[in-house]
C-alpha cells in the first residue's frame, strides 16, 4: 500500500542516476538533488544514493515526498500518486470531479493548475469520477492515451474500489448484495429490482460498527453507476446521512457533509503493468458520528 506521496519516472535512455534526475528536476539545483539523492530516491523499488549509478531503459526511478518539498500544492485535494502517466488523488468533497463550464472549480481546473505550475507539458484528463460531495481516491490520467485505456477494459483493470459510508438505522443482515436497475430520471436517479431497460447496479456491503443512531458501512462496486450508493442504501431504507437528494428531508446529524468517501482502490497499472494498490483512513468525522 502507498501512503506516502511519490513521484515516479519511467527511464527511457541509458544513463547515469545523477543525469537522469537533473534532466526531470529542471527547477532544482544540482545541490538539492545530491540531497535527495542521500536518502529519498528508489530504483526498482530499491534504495539508491549513488550518483553515478547506471540506469537501462524501463527502470523506474521514484522521489519520495519526504524528501521532495513541493512548491506547489494543490487545494481541494491531495496528490497521493504521480508519475509521468497519471495521478491517484485523494477528492476533499464539495469540488466537482468534471464540469462543462470553464469558469467551475473542478478537479481538472486544480490539477492543470499544478501541471503548468510544475512545468509538465501536459494537461490532466478524467478516468472516473465522484460525486461533488463524496470525497476520497480518484486516478486523472495525463494523456488521452492512458484514459482510453481505462475505458477500453475498466472492469479488468481496476479491480478494487471501496468506499466507507455512515448510513442510519442499523442495516441487517451484517454483509450483503444490492442489485437493481438505475434510470436517471429528471431530477435524479430511479431504481427498479428489475429489468426496465435501465443499467444494472450491484453493490456489495459489510457492516464495520454500529451505534444507536447510524451504521458504519463498507462497500465494494462491481458497476460504477451514477449515485448508485446512494440509490441503493436509500432503497435499503437505510440512506447516507445527510445526503440531500436521497436521504431524509429531516435529517439533523452535525456532521455538516454527505457521509461517503472513496477509501480504497486497485488497479493495474496501464503503460507500465503494476499492480497498484492505495488507501486512507476513514474521515474522522464519520467516526466521531458513530459516537453519538
Amino acid at each position: 500500500m502507498f501512503h506516502v506521496k511519490q513521484v515516479e519516472y519511467r527511464v527511457e535512455a541509458t544513463c547515469e542516476l545523477l543525469q537522469f534526475l537533473v534532466q526531470k528536476m529542471p527547477d532544482s539545483s544540482r545541490t538539492k538533488i545530491k540531497e535527495l539523492l542521500a536518502h529519498n530516491v528508489c530504483v526498482d523499488g530499491r534504495r539508491v544514493s549513488q550518483f553515478n549509478y547506471p540506469l537501462q531503459p524501463g527502470m523506474s526511478v521514484t522521489i519520495e515526498k519526504a524528501g521532495y518539498k513541493e512548491r506547489f500544492k494543490p487545494r481541494d485535494l491531495d496528490i497521493v500518486y504521480e508519475d509521468e502517466h497519471l495521478f491517484v488523488i485523494n477528492k476533499h468533497e464539495g469540488l466537482l470531479s468534471y464540469s462543462k463550464k470553464s469558469t467551475d472549480n473542478t478537479v481538472i481546473t486544480v490539477l492543470n493548475r499544478y501541471l503548468y505550475l510544475t512545468h509538465q507539458k501536459c494537461n490532466a484528463h478524467i478516468v472516473h469520477r465522484l460525486d461533488r460531495d463524496t470525497s476520497g481516491l480518484m486516478v486523472v490520467s495525463k494523456s488521452k492515451q492512458v484514459s482510453q485505456r481505462f475505458e477500453a477494459d475498466w472492469k479488468k483493470i481496476v479491480y478494487d474500489r471501496a468506499y466507507v459510508a455512515v448510513a442510519w438505522g442499523k442495516v441487517e443482515p451484517q454483509e450483503g448484495t444490492i442489485r437493481s436497475w438505475l434510470t436517471d430520471g429528471e431530477y435524479c436517479v430511479l431504481s427498479s429490482p428489475t429489468d426496465n431497460g435501465g443499467k444494472l447496479a450491484v453493490t456489495h456491503y459489510k457492516v464495520v460498527q454500529t451505534s444507536r443512531r447510524y451504521s458504519l458501512l463498507e462497500l465494494r462496486l462491481d458497476t460504477g453507476r451514477r449515485n448508485q450508493i446512494r440509490v441503493h442504501l436509500r432503497e435499503e431504507k437505510h440512506p447516507v446521512v445527510h445526503d440531500p437528494m436521497y436521504g431524509y428531508k429531516d435529517d439533523i446529524s452535525p456532521i455538516g457533509r454527505l457521509a461517503l468517501h472513496a477509501f480504497r482502490l486497485g488497479f493495474t497499472h496501464p503503460v507500465t503493468g503494476r499492480r497498484m494498490e492505495f488507501k486512507t483512513a476513514y474521515p474522522s468525522s464519520f467516526l466521531k458520528l458513530m459516537e453519538l
